[in-house]
């Protein structure tokens, strides 16, 4: 390892002379060096060597000052190089300019599984928790890379090489990890979408990215119900000439049709072929995968991440977030989908040499116990879920959590949108008895990991509620973006909210969007210049510790006020009966705009809800001031949510304002009917304000 970065280090870095690098990195790499333990939470071996390094304070601030010496340290120890990287990094963020670990040679396959293969061959890689509990089915490393050399087998033998897009149109499953790590292995970049978008939704990210390739399942399982999945894609192909064949895999075992000369049965084109497969030798920068997002302009964007860096960031944030150690069980139940399901399913976890959990249900099936039967079950000791489903099951009786051991679990993460301080309350003291380390992340789709996170730190930091504390080499920075005379300034100092950007560049950033160079410089380089925009914002309190406040469009303009919808929805959840809300911005001819609130009820309430909605309004104007109290408060059965739990407020925007016509295509949505449901609770409300 050491030889490995030495000779790196000869050939120069982008921030400051060799010399300086090399005496820097031979200090943390040199074994007759006795190294200083550096006090942070999780152990890092590197950081003895750094100058001046004793407290995470310091790891964090050398990361920030030095960071050629940081990355550069850590890309050569904790990955495995075919060819060392000449250079460090080459950014300019005021150019949108990302490139790291230049003249560097991997493959990211091999960093997930071979190199643990040559270790540790039978330690269990995933562990595959299917649709019903108690039959699970553990895989191990060397199992994975057979599965995964077979089936970048027969991607070659269908003629996809280096540089072709894969999509992948699956339910979380073992076959589908083998797909991206596949792909990975070939150097053909993948486009995993969601297993249950429409086929129009589908077919428009093949048309995208010009996918002639796309590995699907007979049919999906999920929360008890079966979805059609081939019968998806036959309609998206349809519509996209382009493809030139579809790989089915089976799950179910349901004959599906299968077209002649486009359709073929994936297994069984696998047990033809070697479990053994050279991987392709692939530049840092070169891409390893896409991942469509929503975009402002309802075209979704094809998010870009390239091998070397995202996997170094995706292995770092992993292992410091969450502590993962070598006996654990590490369980997010996110998506492979979804960029969580990416960093912290597939690539993160796998990259440490971890077991991670491959999640096929649904939070409440059987019934609202499962996630911590499965805890129990499986001895899971980091939990990582989204807020959306938190407040879903706070909402159910406390004995469903509490009836099932989870003394194994030692981290509770969350990711998506705020963590309102109640839902956040009832995770920490009820599933995690107070005892576990609550890990609240804020980080997107275009960072490809986590970026503000309570741990890594000082060992024995307080937790407080929200993301807190900047990961190593990412810098926050807070502007203003009220319209007037200091519009555009960053906001130094504490007690003040702004744009949340991002100073520096790190590895994992995302290099662009697919096809649309101009798009990505505008959305996240061009706002304010020299920085990244998050499209987020965030407030930075009187310890320095950060708050997200929402999206920046999630704020709403009250009679000169500004004041973020999570706020008023902070607010809202802490009525006993309310088990989650989502506040949007309406117009009003006098005020600009007002409040409107679309509020769940807890399971079991049945009391009068303008009483409730009474009870609401007087919560708000005592948390927050009169001028934030909702002007409607609609009592709904659900929230139209995308499948990743995100709530879609541009469709309650356009029922608040009476423009059901213009809500679009909400087929994608995890409940479709739920719309048509609001849609009518929102007529009632009118026709009883107006008699």
């Amino acid at each position: 390892m050491a030889a490995a970065l030495l000779k790196v280090l000869d050939r120069g870095t982008s921030v400051f002379p060799a010399v300086r690098f090399r005496k820097a990195a031979a200090r943390c790499l040199s074994s007759t060096v006795v190294r200083r333990s550096v006090e942070t939470t999780t152990p890092m071996p590197e950081a003895g060597g750094f100058p001046g390094v004793r407290t995470h304070q310091d790891l964090y601030d050398f990361s920030l000052r030095e960071p050629d010496t940081f990355w550069g340290t850590l890309a050569a120890s904790r990955l495995q190089w075919m060819k060392s990287f000449d250079r460090v990094s080459d950014c300019d963020m005021s150019e949108g300019k990302i490139k790291w670990f230049l003249g560097g040679q991997l493959n990211v396959s091999v960093n997930t599984l071979d190199r643990h293969v040559q270790k540790m061959p039978d330690k269990v890689a995933l562990i595959w928790e299917r649709d019903e509990p108690g039959n699970e089915v553990r895989v191990t490393y060397r199992e994975l890379l057979a599965m995964t050399c077979q089936l970048a087998n027969t991607l070659k033998s269908h003629g996809v090489k280096k540089g072709d897009r894969v999509c992948i149109y699956m339910p979380n499953s073992p076959i589908a990890v083998a797909a991206m790590q596949a792909c990975a292995r070939i150097g053909a970049p993948h486009s995993v979408v969601f297993a249950g978008f429409s086929a129009d939704a589908l077919a428009s990210r093949i048309q995208d990215a010009s996918c002639e390739t796309v590995i699907t399942t007979d049919e999906a399982v999920r929360g008890g119900k079966v979805i059609e999945l081939k019968k998806t894609v036959d309609n998206a192909v349809a519509n996209c000439p382009m493809v030139k064949r579809v790989l089915v895999a089976q799950r179910t075992g349901k004959e599906v049709p299968m077209k002649h000369n486009l359709d073929y049965p994936l297994e069984e084109d696998m047990s033809r072929q070697s479990p053994e497969c050279a991987p392709e030798v692939m530049e840092s920068e070169d891409p390893l995968f896409m991942l469509y997002t929503s975009g402002s302009t309802g075209k979704p964007k094809g998010i870009l991440h390239t091998q070397a860096g995202y996997l170094l960031y995706a292995t770092m944030t992993s292992k410091f977030a969450f502590d993962i150690r070598e006996e654990d069980i590490f369980s997010c139940v996110a998506d492979i989908g979804w960029i969580t399901g990416h960093s912290y399913v597939v690539y993160g976890p796998l990259s440490n040499g971890a077991t991670t959990v491959l999640f096929e249900s649904i939070p409440t099936y059987p019934n609202p116990g499962r996630y911590w039967e499965m805890v129990e079950r499986l001895k899971i000791n980091q939990f990582y879920l989204a807020p959306t489903a938190v407040r879903l099951l706070l909402k159910f009786d406390e004995s469903w959590v509490k009836k099932y051991d989870r003394t194994t679990l030692r981290k509770l993460g969350c990711v998506g949108e705020p963590l309102n301080v109640e839902a956040g309350d009832w995770y920490n003291n009820v599933v995690g008895e107070g005892r576990c380390d609550l890990v609240d992340t804020w980080w997107q789709t275009e960072t490809g990991g986590i970026m503000i996170t309570p741990r890594p730190s000082q060992p024995g930091a307080e937790i407080l509620h929200g993301p807190m504390r900047p990961f190593f080499g990412i810098e926050p920075a807070l502007f203003n973006d009220e319209p007037g005379p200091d519009q555009g300034k960053e906001l130094t100092g504490k007690e003040v909210s702004g744009a949340l950007c991002v100073r520096k560049p790190w590895p994992g950033i995302a290099r662009t969007i697919f096809g649309d160079h101009e798009r990505y410089l505008d959305t996240y380089f061009r706002p304010y210049p020299g920085t990244y925009f998050s499209g987020d914002g965030a407030h930075r309190d009187h310890k320095g510790y950060y708050h997200i406040t929402g999206r920046m469009d999630d704020v709403i303009n009250i009679s000169g006020h500004r004041i973020g919808t999570a706020e008023i929805e902070d607010a809202m959840d802490e009525h006993h009966d309310v088990a989650e809300t989502a506040v949007i911005g309406t117009p009003h001819e006098v005020k600009g705009e007002v409040p409107y609130a679309f509020v769940i009820l807890k399971e079991g309430v049945r009391r009068d809800e303008e009483d409730i909605a009474k009870e609401l309004k007087d919560l708000v104007r005592k948390s927050i001031a009169a001028y934030a109290v909702p002007d409607t408060i609609l009592i709904t059965p659900g929230l139209p949510k995308t499948r990743s739990g995100k709530i879609m407020r541009r469709i309650l925007r356009k029922i608040s304002t009476d423009k059901e016509e213009e809500l679009g295509d909400v087929s994608t949505l995890a409940e479709p009917s739920v719309v048509h449901a609001i849609v009518e609770s929102h007529k009632a409300y009118k026709q009883r304000i107006a008699s």
